[in-house]
C-alpha cells in the first residue's frame, strides 16, 4: 500500500462502491526541508521529480496510473472543465474544478489553507474536485462545479460534498477592505467575520462561507473535515504560515478522487 494513502484523511459521505477517494497530508511523500514531505505542487519550486514521485504515490493509493491523475492548472476563478481523458501536464486547464464522468479517472486539486472540496454523485456516476480560496468561493467555483456534475447526468440533491483541511477562523486575520467586498456583496455575509485583535481587522470564516454557498446551491449533503491548516503543522502545509515565517516557498496538499 502507498504510505501516501495510508497517512490520508477520508470523509464516510463520499465511501461508494467504484469511488476512492483521499484528503492527501503533507506525510508519506520523498521532498526536504519546507516541502517535507508529500508536496504535490507542480507550482512550486520543489525538486520536479519529487513532486512527480509524490503524485505518483497518491495515484497508487487511488488505483490510477500517474498520466491518469488529472490536476488542472488552478488560476483562482469561478471555472470549472469537464473532462473525460488524460491530459498532460504541460496541456493542464487554467481553471479551478474539474468534473467527470469517465471511470478510470483520478480528479485532484492543490491548496494550501485555500479549501480543497471532493464532490460525488454516486447513483449518476459523477465526481469533482474543486478548489476554493477566497476568490473562487466568491467569484462562483463551487456552483460552476455543481452545474457541470449536472451536465453530466448528476442530481443536484444527490451530490455529497466535503471540504478537506482549510485555514480556520482563529487563523485567518483579515482587514476592513476584505470584510467590506463580502457585506458588499451580501449583508448575510457579517456573519463570516469576528472582531480580531487589531483594530479594523477581523477574523473571517472561510469554510463556513464555503459550507453556506454550497448549501445555498442546493446540493444534497455538505460537511467539512473542520481542520486547520495553519494550525497543524505536522499534517498540513500552510502558504500563511509560511508567510508569517519569511520562508521562501511552501508544500501544497492534494485533495482527489477517482472512478474505478
Amino acid at each position: 500500500m502507498s504510505e501516501a494513502i495510508e497517512h490520508a484523511l477520508r470523509a464516510e459521505a463520499l465511501e461508494f462502491p467504484g469511488v476512492r477517494h483521499a484528503f492527501f497530508t503533507r506525510q508519506g511523500g520523498v521532498s526536504d526541508g519546507v516541502y517535507a514531505s508529500l508536496n504535490g505542487g507542480a507550482g512550486s519550486r520543489d525538486e520536479p521529480r519529487a513532486v512527480a514521485e509524490n503524485r505518483a504515490r497518491m495515484a497508487a493509493g487511488l488505483g490510477v496510473e500517474p498520466s491518469r491523475f488529472l490536476v488542472p492548472y488552478l488560476v483562482h476563478s469561478p471555472d470549472c472543465a469537464i473532462v473525460d481523458a488524460p491530459f498532460a501536464d504541460d496541456a493542464r486547464p487554467p481553471c479551478d474544478a474539474l468534473v467527470t464522468r469517465t471511470r478510470g479517472l483520478a480528479l485532484g486539486v492543490t491548496g494550501a489553507d485555500c479549501g480543497i472540496l471532493l464532490f460525488s454523485e454516486a447513483q449518476a456516476g459523477v465526481i469533482g474536485a474543486a478548489h476554493a480560496g477566497w476568490k473562487g468561493a466568491f467569484t462562483g467555483v463551487l456552483e460552476s462545479t455543481l452545474q457541470a456534475m449536472e451536465e453530466l447526468g448528476a442530481s443536484r440533491p444527490a451530490i455529497h460534498v466535503v471540504l478537506g483541511p482549510t485555514i480556520g477562523r482563529e487563523s485567518y486575520e483579515v482587514g476592513p477592505e476584505f470584510r467590506t467586498r463580502f457585506v458588499d456583496e451580501d449583508r448575510k455575509n457579517a456573519r463570516f467575520f469576528t472582531p480580531s485583535s487589531r483594530e479594523d481587522h477581523a477574523m473571517f470564516d472561510l469554510p463556513g462561507y464555503i459550507g453556506a454557498r454550497v448549501r445555498d446551491a442546493g446540493a444534497g449533503h455538505f460537511e467539512s473535515l473542520d481542520l486547520d491548516t495553519y494550525a497543524d503543522e505536522t499534517r498540513f502545509y500552510s502558504y500563511r504560515r509560511s508567510v508569517h515565517r519569511g520562508e521562501a516557498d511552501y508544500g501544497r496538499l492534494v485533495a482527489a478522487i477517482a472512478l474505478v
